[in-house]
């Protein structure tokens, strides 16, 4: 690669760098808005007036009692008497009607209920379910999001209460329905209060849910807000439970794929991370302090966040197998601890992620959410050019609203460019082992007998040393480019990205792109043909088959290495074919530009002008290295003579 070229290189790689640190987008600052309090007195009254009438209406249509059967105020006193013994202060909140109040914001549609104070439901907006449904990632029966602690020496849980709501806004008050939308802010709260044998009284004792929802932005807000607690929870309490937990649903084609890549991840405030076994039930004890904990599926989280810390959890990611749902994805469960000061007011601030596992969006909270992301984490190199190399140019490319096969084609021939100088090299490698052949099998027929095999390997390393080749100089470029065939390996199947994104006949370019539904299972491949896995596999024995007849030198391989090497494509065949067709869509090209490489470079390299060089090494005397000399000498030793 001459200097011009790679001054070019380095200064698009500059330019995307500056480009993408242009457009991030940053955290706009939340808007202080200010309002008159007297001129919407009346209208917070009105407001508040309906809002009770519509309570009152929707707890007489959902009452169904028999008209035959009158509650006397004797059985209205021992329920609540019943209520007293079991719940104490919060008797009052014990009983009551769920209700649901929506906020619907630009990304996300959050349902939350009375009873509990909890978010019930959680839609994305801006995604669909393989199959065109709704994606929700939290569902009303399948989910719960709890505290537990200790109050006038009865256990009490959040889940068993009825909260009030509490609009923040006074405009708001009595809406079930809310919107938000741009950079504005909503605030919404659910109380439940502590009020003893006043069943009605909403006092300054309470336990509040205070949601703060941003309209463009993922992240929610949750205050756990406690007033007026000091004489209600018990004075030695330094924490709370918190129970949260999750019955995650499909949201993909392939269901398998989804729950090997589900599970729960976390990050200790040592900013150390951690993360479940995928692939079978796992669990573990967090000892130390948490600062938060995360339930991933495929491409999307759910993520509590505390502003502080947890003080630890103990959490679990499982498969029911008495859930009959075939939609059913897998359980998750964490038992968190948070920490709790008693007094008149206390206050946690928590935030929910509910979203997709984008990189650029992760990335710009700075928690390190974006670990969740398999981008290969572990080894520096790998998570190096996912990072700065494929997402860089995935991000820059998308914004000229190009098919994403056209950007994978693009990203190849990028790459392709790239390691051209060690493509070049690997032929001209092979040119030169081609030009020594004959005189390899002179060599072999010289040494015939298994038990020459030492005398055969050193005539052959004295031949190769002679006439200057190195042998490993081929291997050499394809360990290099080994890194970046691992990296896209990790990168394309957890890239969302390509999700739902067609190309061709692939409807779906982070799954499998099937072409044909079989009646039956062929073990190790599945019940589909994908197209792009079969035609991937096809090039890859076309460029084995080539590259085995270039390479072939007569040398002495181990018995069934070629065989392996024409095995291995068949075998990717069955890996493959469930797996995301972007993937076997980049390995297909990567071996049509190949070829297209092979026959270029081999019109350029003259063969006779190698051998001619060759021969002229030949000529020269061979300089014996320290290390080669203790080879012969060891050799000797054991018996063995050149």
């Amino acid at each position: 690669m001459s200097r011009d070229n790679l001054i070019g290189l380095v200064l698009i790689m500059a330019l995307l760098l500056a480009y993408s640190i242009w457009m991030a987008p940053s955290k706009e600052e939340l808007e202080e808005r200010k309002r008159v309090q007297d001129s919407l007195a009346l209208v917070h009254q009105q407001k508040l007036d309906e809002m009770r009438l519509k309570e009152a209406e929707q707890k007489a249509q959902s009452q169904k009692q028999a008209d035959d059967i009158e509650i006397t105020e004797e059985d209205t006193d021992i329920e609540k008497l019943k209520l007293l013994e079991r719940f104490g202060s919060f008797a009052g909140a014990a009983s009551g009607e769920e209700l649901i109040y929506t906020i619907e914001s630009d990304l996300l549609r959050l349902g939350i209920s009375s009873k509990g104070g909890r978010i019930v439901s959680a839609e994305l907006k801006d995604f669909k379910s393989w199959d065109t449904l709704p994606l929700q990632l939290i569902y009303k029966d399948a989910s719960d999001f709890s505290l537990s602690f200790f109050a006038n020496n009865r256990t009490i849980q959040t889940n068993s209460l009825y909260f009030k709501p509490f609009w923040y806004d006074p405009a708001l008050t009595g809406e079930f329905k809310m919107m938000i939308k741009g950079s504005d802010v909503l605030e919404f709260g659910m109380r439940a209060y502590a009020n003893a044998g006043d069943f009605q009284e909403e006092t300054e004792n309470y336990i509040e849910f205070k949601y703060i929802i941003t309209g463009n932005d993922y992240m929610t807000g949750l205050d756990l807000n406690f007033s007026g607690m000091d004489n209600v929870i018990d004075d030695n309490t330094n924490y709370l439970e918190l129970d949260w937990h999750n019955q995650l649903s499909q949201q993909e084609k392939n269901i398998k794929t989804e729950r090997n890549a589900s599970t729960i991840h976390y990050r200790y405030t040592s900013e150390d991370m951690g993360e479940l076994s995928s692939a079978k039930d796992a669990s573990e004890s967090l000892k130390t302090r948490v600062k938060w904990i995360a339930f991933k599926q495929q491409f999307f989280t759910t993520t509590l966040i505390a502003k502080e810390n947890f003080l630890g959890a103990d959490i679990r990611s499982f498969v029911q197998t008495d859930i009959t749902d075939s939609r059913y994805l897998k359980t998750m469960k964490a038992d968190i601890s948070i920490p709790y000061t008693a007094g008149q007011s206390y206050s946690v601030p928590l935030n929910i992620y509910f979203g997709p596992t984008k990189y650029s969006i992760l990335r710009q909270y700075k928690l390190r959410l974006e670990r969740q992301i398999p981008l290969g984490w572990g080894f520096f190199l790998l998570q190096g050019i996912n990072r700065y190399a494929v997402i860089k140019v995935f991000n820059f490319l998308e914004g000229f609203n190009l098919n994403y096969g056209i950007i994978i084609l693009i990203l190849t021939i990028l790459l392709k460019i790239v390691l051209s100088p060690l493509t070049y090299k690997t032929y001209i490698s092979q040119a030169r082992m081609r030009v020594l052949k004959p005189e390899i099998e002179e060599i072999n027929k010289k040494y015939p007998k298994k038990e020459d095999a030492m005398k055969k390997q050193q005539a052959t390393m004295a031949l190769y040393k002679k006439a200057g080749v190195n042998p490993m100089s081929g291997c050499v470029p394809t360990l290099i480019q080994l890194p970046i065939l691992i990296a896209f390996f990790r990168f394309f199947p957890s890239s969302i990205e390509l999700r739902q994104q067609s190309f061709l006949w692939a409807h779906d370019l982070s799954t499998y792109d099937s072409i044909l539904d079989l009646p039956f299972n062929i073990p190790f491949y599945g019940d589909h043909v994908s197209l792009f896995t079969l035609l991937m596999a096809i090039t890859t024995l076309i460029y084995t088959y080539v590259n085995n007849k270039m390479m072939d030198t007569g040398s002495t391989q181990m018995p069934g290495m070629k065989m392996m090497t024409y095995m291995m494509p068949i075998m990717f065949l069955g890996f493959f074919n469930s797996y995301s067709s972007g993937l076997s869509y980049y390995y297909m090209l990567t071996n049509l530009i190949t070829f297209a490489q092979m026959f270029l470079i081999r019109r350029v390299i003259d063969e006779d002008k190698i051998r001619k060089k060759i021969m002229e090494n030949k000529k020269k005397p061979v300089k014996v290295s320290s290390f080669q000399k203790r080879i012969e000498e060891m050799a000797k030793q054991r018996g063995y003579k050149p």
